[in-house]
Formats: C-alpha cells, structure tokens, sequence
C-alpha cells in the first residue's frame, strides 16, 4: 500500500526544484534574449523548421556546420530554428551570423527551473476526474508504455501526447497525474520489479513528466516540414509538432544518439552496439535501467512517425534497426563539401608531393590532429604511436589542433604524458586555430577517435588532397576506403588507412605504411581529392535536401523514402 499523502506531491515537486530567481532590482538590466528570437513573439510560417539539441547556431562543431550549409544551400526555402537547451545559462549568441532565409529562433529549455511554475500550477483537481477516472488513466498510461516496450506500438501513448500534453488538443494536464496516489498506486501493481523504493520512483518520474512537459507542453511555431538532427528530445518534439500541425517530420541522425547517450550514462566505450533489450539485460542499477528506458523508448516511440530517415552511412541504417529504426523509410545522404574553396590547398598539396619526392628520408612528415581534446577522441592513444614512431627513428611532428577546455582534466593528462614521454619537441599542442589557413602545413589527418559520424573535417582535409589515417568507427570507412565509382565508370581507391580504435601500436603501424611509401603517398592524395569531388559534393548534397523537402511538403508520407533514391549514389553506392 502506498504511504506517502501524494495528492500534495505538487508541494512535494517543488521541495527540490532550484528556487525561481528573486526580481531582479531596477538598476540591473533585463536577461538579454537569444539571438534570432523575435521580439514581439510572433513566428511566421515557415518551409523547414529544423530542430536542433544544443547546438546551431550558439555553438560550433560539425553538426552546426552541416546545418548552417543546408541553410544557405537551399535559399527558396525559409527556415526557423528550433534549439532545444538546458537552461537561459547555455550559449544564446549566434556565432554563424543568420542567414537572410532564418526567419526566427525558438528557444526551448529542458530544465524544471525555466518552467517549473507552470508545471507544479497543474493539480490533481485540474484533471477534473473522479478516483476512479484517474486510476482508469494510470492504468492506461502505464499500459501504454509497457505495449509500446514489449511490441514497439506506440499509438496509445501519442493518443495521450494528444489528450493530456500538445497545447493545441489537450484536454487535461497529463503531468498532474504524478501528483495523484492512484498513480502510484498502478505503478506499483503494474511494474512492481523496478527495485526503487517509493520514493526514488517518485523523483525518478517527476524528472520523466517535467522534461515531457518542456518539449510538449508549449505551442510550436508552424512549418511543413519538421527537420530533427537527433532522435531524443529533437525528435519528441518534431514528431508532436508534426503530427499537431499536419505537416511531415525528417529525421536526420549523424551519430545514433540513443546509443552515444546510453553508453554515455553507463561510462562504456561510444563504439559498444545498444540495443532495444538492453535495459532489460544489463546489470546496472534501479535507476540506471529506468534511464536507459527513458531513452531507448524514446527513440522507439519517435522513429515510426518520421516520414523519412537520413543517415551519413549504410552500417547506420542497420545499426539504428537495432534500436527500433526503420530501414525502408530511410535513405543515406552524407555531408558535403564545397570542394572549390578548396581549390589553393589542393595546388599546394601537389607542390608538397613534388618536395616530399626531392627530399627522401630527409622530409620531416608533418601529422596533424584535429578534434577537440576530450577521452572520446583518442589522443592519448595518438601520443603513445608518437612515442613509439619517435624510438623507430621516423622523422615525424604532430600539431594537435582542436578546444583544450572542453575536459580540462583529459587536456591535462595529455599534456602531462607528453612531457613524461619527452615528446615536447615533437608534439605541438595548438589549441582552437583557423584550421583552413593551416591545412597546408600538413602531410597526413590522423583521427584516433572511438566514435564519429562523418566529420566535415575529414572531408576538408581530402578537398586539399590530404590523405588520413582513421579510426573504423562511424562513416569513415565508407569516406576512406570503400570504392567509389567514377565518372569514366572506374573505381577511386583508397586516400588512407584505417584501423580498430585504442590500439597505439597498430595506429603508428598504419602512419608508418602511408608515409614509407612516397608514391604510395601520392595515390592517396590523388584519391582524396577525386572521392571528395565525387561522393561528398556539397552542391548534390543540397539539391537532394531540397528535393526532399518539396516532396515531404506536398506527398507527406514515408513513400517518400523509395522514391528519393539518389541519396545512396552520393555515398557511391556503399
């Protein structure tokens, strides 16, 4: 029996929310509002409205970059943006400068403290149903979620999205069910083998119910397509909004998130395969396992209703099946590069391989890392083949370009392992640098990383005819080595080598084979230019987005996927 006097739980919710800010006194200016927002609140219609996690257009990094491209790629389309934060502390300023077709920004926050008093106003009174009404809820919703974990059939708990959380259909607050004994109550004698104690459950689910209501509750500015950039929150809200407005969702996944956020939560390697039953297998904790649901489930209540899913990479696709995606409604469609601006590296780079030749074993190999400086890229293990390439006797400098500040700590033990290996001479730490104007300084990419989608960098570094030694991990393989058909109807081959992650000896194996072999060398270069010229153009990359979006506006159905079609040859049929 249940013990706690839930029907008081809004009291009980507020008892660990973040108290709201006192007013602010007169003589201290007012928060300032994001870039991009407009400031009467009024959001036209638009074409496209993309929904972003965090990233486009407060902070850099490669998925902002694509996004940005797609913008300004397809100028007969309007856009807003969708950017979905944890809190008015995250980065509001826009660092990419709005493209004339950005009509608006719409700032959303996840935290309970941005919206906590219209989430604790809802009461059980305000469901306006009887005891027995709303254990007939509990019981309903509950039995939604477990239909939807045991079959994938989630129609019932959209049913309930749409009575109880979307603005424009809501006939009840859905999230003030949780402050109701009978709710509890059906927890308890439907799930009773979560291993909580009553009130971890509660804390556990109020967290589930408050970031529901921050993607769900508020209404969402009109547009005929919803374009998400991940499943998670981005795609809870561009599946709603869709399905509010009558208007079509794409889902564009450039690394599956559903995987990169449970191993996140479970501090496992980024490469470790998640699947649907995992948080049914594993042995994590009581809370751990109603995370993993969280967001396992998520993904799977999301992935039905787009329309169409993109992915960088064919292994993506069968990866995402995994955890509930949907092969035939999906399409790959990579990054692109506009490869003329690319034009002057690309004629130094030859007049680089014309040095190296004259210069023999005396050319000092210029390698260059370029990532941020966090666990998940690789650079200790990238310090380690330093070492061991250095006691070889190789003629090597490696310049280390990328964000030191994002993992103080990771930056430190970097730093700390170059100087006990004695490698300060040899390794150069830059920092954040205009990696363009340097590119040709550099013989050779080396991307040590655990986990990647398909890095715009990597396809800079072959549009100025760099070749690359990779971590196998995401779509590198696909960028790399996979052949590509050309237009004379050969195959390109290979502009580098590739090899398993965390493996310091094999990786200075593989820098070894490229740079040994001057001819070798120069193939590579060769390819790398033609792949990118012919795989990874930007301007294919973008009339295919626009064709996509002129037939997800007027058909608005997933048919849509067999009828693209020339996505997959922009990945050269890999």
């Amino acid at each position: 029996m249940v013990s706690l006097a839930l029907d008081t739980a809004p009291e009980a919710l507020d008892q660990r929310a973040p108290q709201a800010p006192a007013l602010l006194a007169p003589e201290e200016p007012a928060p300032s509002r994001p870039d991009g927002v407009p400031a009467d609140g009024h959001y036209e219609d638009v074409d496209v409205a993309i929904v972003m996690e965090s990233t486009y257009p407060y902070l850099k990094g490669g998925v902002s970059a694509v996004v940005h491209d797609i913008i300004t790629g397809n100028p007969d389309k309007t856009f807003g943006i969708i950017h979905i934060a944890w809190d008015s502390e995250a980065p509001h300023t826009d660092l990419y400068g709005m493209p004339s077709n950005v009509a608006w920004v719409r700032v959303l926050y996840l935290s309970m403290a941005e919206h906590r008093d219209d989430f604790l106003a809802a009461r059980p009174r305000d469901l306006r149903m009887s005891r027995a009404q709303r254990r007939a809820l509990s019981r309903r919703l509950l039995g939604a979620l477990i239909e939807l974990a045991a079959t994938g059939d989630g129609e019932e708990v959209w049913r309930l999205i749409d009575e109880g959380m979307s603005p424009a259909t809501r006939r009840y607050p859905l999230w003030a069910l949780l402050g109701t004994q009978e709710f509890m109550e059906a927890f308890r004698e439907m799930m009773p083998d979560l291993g909580m104690s009553l009130s971890e459950l509660f804390w556990c689910l109020r967290d589930f119910f408050s970031l529901a209501h921050a993607v769900l509750a508020d209404p969402v500015p009109r547009a005929a397509v919803y374009h998400a950039h991940t499943t998670g929150y981005a795609s809870l809200l561009a599946a709603a909004a869709a399905r509010q407005h009558g208007a079509s969702f794409l889902l564009t996944e450039h690394n599956l998130y559903v995987r990169d956020t449970v191993n996140t939560l479970l501090d496992r390697r980024m490469d470790l395969p998640v699947r649907l039953s995992d948080y049914r297998d594993f042995d994590v904790t009581a809370r751990e396992r109603m995370w993993m649901a969280w967001w396992i489930e998520m993904g799977r209540l999301c992935y039905p209703h787009a329309d169409l899913m993109t992915y960088l990479y064919p292994r993506a696709i069968e990866e995402a099946k995994d955890l509930g995606g949907i092969p035939d409604a999906s399409v790959v469609l990579p990054n692109g590069l506009d490869v003329e601006e690319f034009d002057a590296l690309w004629s130094a780079r030859r007049e680089a391989i014309e040095r190296i030749h004259a210069e023999g074993d005396r050319h000092l190999w210029r390698l260059v890392y370029i990532a941020r400086v966090v666990p998940i890229k690789g650079l200790l293990d990238l310090i380690e083949a330093v070492e061991i390439m250095r006691d070889r006797g190789m003629r090597i400098h490696l310049d280390v370009c990328g964000p030191t500040e994002h993992v103080p700590e990771y930056y430190e033990r970097c730093a700390a392992r170059i100087a006990e290996l004695g490698l300060q001479d040899v390794i150069t730490i830059r920092g954040t640098v205009r990696v363009r104007e340097l590119l040709d300084e550099f013989d050779l990419f080396v991307l040590p990383s655990y986990n990647e989608g398909l890095p715009v960098v990597s396809l800079e570094t072959m549009g100025a005819g760099i070749p690359t030694v990779s971590s196998d991990v995401g779509a590198l393989r696909s960028v790399v080595e996979d052949p590509i058909k050309a237009d004379d109807g050969g195959f390109i081959g290979p502009c580098g080598l590739m090899l398993t992650p965390g493996d310091p000896t094999l990786l200075a194996d593989r820098i070894h084979q490229v740079i040994s072999n001057p001819g070798l060398y120069e193939d590579m270069c060769h390819a790398a230019r033609r792949r990118v010229e012919t795989a990874f153009n930007l301007g294919l990359v973008n009339a295919t987005y626009n064709r996509i979006y002129n037939d997800l506006a007027s058909q608005r159905h997933a048919a849509t996927a067999r009828a693209v079609g020339a996505p997959g040859a922009l990945a050269g049929g890999a």
